[in-house]
């Protein structure tokens, strides 16, 4: 008894210790860049114009892709997936692209509206060659993701190069938050939308997670719920490839992280995996803009490097058991 009430005080206690130190880490991030905001009277206009925006971008994002990657996981029973390695990025690019060159005026939630719509079809395209695949191993599914985004964003650069849109579809491919001010960053509190529809949903998307018969012998119409889920991760996707960029791996890192130290459990799992992914973004972003300042290095370089890393090790840990 009194050795478990420590623990109990201490599992109560590690959110919000958690919620402290990711509290910090994004203070930081405001007073980290070039410009010196203690320099002239316009220091503080400077704060609210690029700085501000520019965090809550990365807080916005980091809880999108890392929610999405926590959900198409369960959906698709594979610790190896996230929106860039099912093509579902690569989806949103084309259909960025494909609007761009059919809308030219489109604003910008004309834009995030299609790119969704697009990387919503596409990850139905992924999902319904798993269901014609036999499955002999977990790594097969990332590389029938893999391959089919090859396959995308191939199509989607021919596309670019014959319209001399390439320029165009390399900013959207390198996810960088240098452009980020005030003005630009609002359509993503539409992802704020998508994380309280995935903690609403759940006990029904952790449900669906243990196979159609499972969920359907507890009263589930599992293939609604799979329709819901792949929805929520391409709008997610669609509305962060449009304003920032590609972000690669953020949803294989933080879940599986996330996963291997507290369970299965979607609901409980939630606020850690927000947490996670908006430290391990904005501590990349930290590192993009110091390693080589003045110049900054896009942040989805640095997460291509920490993801392909944790990548290996997921691979290597379950070699064991194949």
């Amino acid at each position: 008894m009194t050795a478990s009430a420590p623990a109990r005080r201490g599992r109560r206690l590690a959110l919000p210790a958690a919620m402290v130190i990711v509290a910090g880490i994004v203070v930081v991030s405001l007073f980290v860049g070039v410009y010196d905001l203690d320099s002239d009277a316009l220091g503080a206009e400077m704060l609210w114009i690029t700085r501000v925006p520019r965090t809550v971008a990365l807080v916005l994002a980091g809880c999108a892709m890392s929610v999405a990657g926590l959900v198409i996981q369960l959906l698709t029973q594979n610790r190896f997936v996230e929106p860039t390695t099912t093509g579902t990025a690569e989806w949103a690019a084309l259909g960025l692209l494909g609007t761009v060159l059919l809308l030219p005026g489109a604003d910008v939630f004309t834009r995030m509206a299609l790119a969704s719509a697009t990387a919503f079809g596409g990850t139905l395209v992924f999902l319904a060659i798993l269901r014609r695949v036999v499955l002999r191993t977990s790594l097969v599914v990332p590389l029938i993701g893999i391959m089919l985004g090859a396959v995308v964003a191939a199509f989607t650069t021919y596309l670019a190069v014959s319209t001399n849109s390439l320029q165009m579809l390399g900013t959207w491919f390198m996810g960088s938050f240098t452009p980020i001010v005030r003005g630009r960053y609002e359509p993503l509190w539409v992802v704020a939308i998508v994380v309280v529809a995935v903690a609403v949903m759940a006990n029904r998307l952790t449900a669906a997670s243990l196979g159609k018969d499972v969920a359907t012998s507890l009263g589930l119409d599992y293939d609604r719920v799979l329709l819901l889920g792949t929805a929520l991760v391409a709008c997610a996707t669609g509305v962060t490839t449009v304003v920032v960029g590609f972000l690669p791996f953020l949803g294989l890192v933080v879940p599986n992280l996330v996963s291997m130290w507290r369970g299965d459990d979607l609901r409980a799992n939630l606020p850690w995996v927000c947490l996670g992914g908006i430290a391990i973004i904005v501590v990349c972003d930290i590192v993009g803009r110091v390693v080589r300042m003045p110049f900054e290095v896009p942040v989805s370089m640095i997460l291509g490097l920490l993801g392909s890393a944790v990548f290996i090790c997921l691979l290597l840990r379950l070699r064991p058991h194949d």
